[in-house]
């Protein structure tokens, strides 16, 4: 779908969202030992070595373990990992737990963890997230228990990273392939894949021999619901246990409900608006400046955020180790912007402006209108959300020439954010830069603190300069939640259903 933005306040374009809102009549309140969750966007994945976004994270974190997991204060603690080891800088040796069974009864072993690793580092298994992996040159079995990880060279962030590789049953991805592992999962987590009903709702069931916790909701089902209003709709109608990215205004229309309260909490995550320097006219950087100089980003974050989230100056937050104080980004100057694009010979260039429904649309379209008023001419293309990142993750000549993103790494490190958007190496950037390639590969190769804060100070300055993104806030989540849901969210945004309880 594309349409193209005429020029509308923020006041307006919000008046106009909330009226095209239409709740959604759905079944009668669900039972008790059933917890529906209203997703945004159905998965795209449930693979979780596939990919790597909210909505297929929810729900595959909870058929999944993962050798490392943080509680919910965000300590990194053990999962099927019980203890590990430095040997040297490079190899780091992880003890592994005796007692757990995949969902299909089998033991998970050794095998099972090196086989994972093993899987998501190999460049032609082509996974999204290598490049947050792609420091591991190897995973051994070294013991009946236990498993050898090699790094090319000191990698500082890798127990940060292993938070998020899940453990996957060799046996059922060899014997079933990928496609078929896809569609029918099968980990070791507190639930079990029960069905996938395609376009509607992802089932799970609780996993009774659970080693750990075990979920306190015998179902869960993950529906997916795109408009936000009627999330809120569900909520009050108690059709819904629990709604992910409402917005500060839905939030307030529940305070005080009868039967659901919202709940929130700052994450790790950034919005951004990147712009892609392969694709004219933001070959040229003038007119990437413009752009950074058009967007009103406190005007953003009191006028549609209700103040909740914060101007972002940079591609991180000061929950990430390498946040730097003191980065200046080009002012807001919607005057400069102007005549900026129209030195550049810009006026009237139509560009197309990515999105999917995940994203908080009222952003977009007033990111949309705000570069726009440059003179340039925006077009707003919404597909779903596996398109939108087909494309995010293509040859740079065949990204949008503008995206609006949301990122967090779940890692608390800024390698986990820069290296992926920004090396040259990545599927996911569309800059190409040796001097960044050079700086980023410096900071993932040394425990030397001090100098990866330099290296990332250097990539954080590059970035406010040439502007191939643009950050635009830190970003609060809201949820909606119903009266008898006991749940504290967390910054990296896991829905954890064994973390959960219900109170009548």
């Amino acid at each position: 779908m594309t349409m193209t933005l005429a020029s509308r306040s923020i006041p307006s374009l919000l008046a106009g969202l909330l009226l095209a809102c239409s709740p959604l009549t759905l079944a009668p309140a669900l039972a008790k030992d059933l917890l529906a969750v209203d997703l945004v966007n159905e998965p795209s994945s449930l693979d979780p070595h596939k990919q790597w976004n909210p909505d297929s994270y929810y729900v595959y974190r909870n058929i999944f373990d993962n050798l490392l997991t943080r509680d919910d204060s965000g300590t990194i603690v053990p999962q099927i990992a019980t203890s590990w080891d430095y040997k040297s800088d490079t190899e780091i040796v992880f003890q592994l737990r005796d007692d757990v069974r995949f969902h299909d009864g089998r033991p998970l072993t050794a095998e099972d963890v090196a086989f994972s690793v093993n899987r998501i580092i190999d460049p032609a298994f082509a996974s999204p997230q290598l490049g947050q992996f792609n420091k591991i040159a190897s995973a051994t079995v070294t013991g009946e228990h236990e498993v050898t990880l090699k790094t090319d060279g000191a990698y500082p962030v890798l127990l940060a990273q292993l938070v998020k590789l899940s453990i996957v049953p060799r046996h059922v991805v060899e014997e079933k392939g990928d496609d078929a592992f896809n569609a029918a999962p099968v980990g070791s987590g507190p639930y079990k894949f029960a069905g996938w009903q395609r376009g509607v709702s992802v089932k799970l069931e609780r996993n009774e021999d659970y080693w750990g916790d075990k979920g306190p909701f015998a179902t869960a089902e993950f529906r997916a619901v795109p408009d936000a209003a009627t999330r809120v709709a569900n909520l009050q109608a108690g059709t819904t246990d629990l709604a992910v990215g409402l917005d500060a205004d839905l939030a307030a229309q529940i305070e005080g409900s009868a039967t659901a309260k919202p709940l929130s909490v700052i994450t790790e995550r950034v919005g951004y608006v990147k712009l892609n320097p392969h694709l004219p006219p933001f070959d040229d950087k003038r007119v990437r400046e413009a752009v950074a100089r058009a967007i009103d980003k406190e005007g953003i974050v009191d006028g549609l955020l209700g103040g909740v989230d914060k101007p972002a100056s940079q591609m991180a937050t000061p929950s990430h180790f390498g946040y730097v104080e003191g980065i200046e980004n080009y002012a807001y100057d919607p005057d400069e912007a102007k005549r900026l694009v129209k030195e550049a010979g810009a006026e009237g260039k139509a560009v197309a402006f990515a999105t999917a429904p995940v994203f908080d649309q009222r952003i977009v379209q007033a990111v949309a209108q705000m570069i726009g008023e440059t003179g340039l001419t925006v077009n707003i293309e919404m597909t779903d959300m596996a398109t939108y990142l087909q494309r995010a993750q293509s040859a740079p000549a065949s990204q949008p020439a503008i995206a609006f993103g949301r990122w967090s790494c779940a890692c608390q490190d800024v390698d986990g954010v820069l290296f992926p958007l920004l090396h040259s190496s990545s599927a996911w950037a569309s800059a190409s830069s040796p001097q960044i390639d050079k700086l980023l590969d410096d900071a993932r190769n040394t425990l030397d603190e001090n100098k990866r804060l330099e290296d990332y100070k250097a990539v954080s300055t590059f970035v406010a300069q040439e502007v191939p993104l643009v950050p635009l806030y830190e970003a609060a989540i809201i949820y909606g939640a119903a009266k008898g849901l006991e749940w504290q969210p967390t910054a990296n945004e896991s829905l954890f259903l064994n973390r959960m309880s219900w109170t009548d």
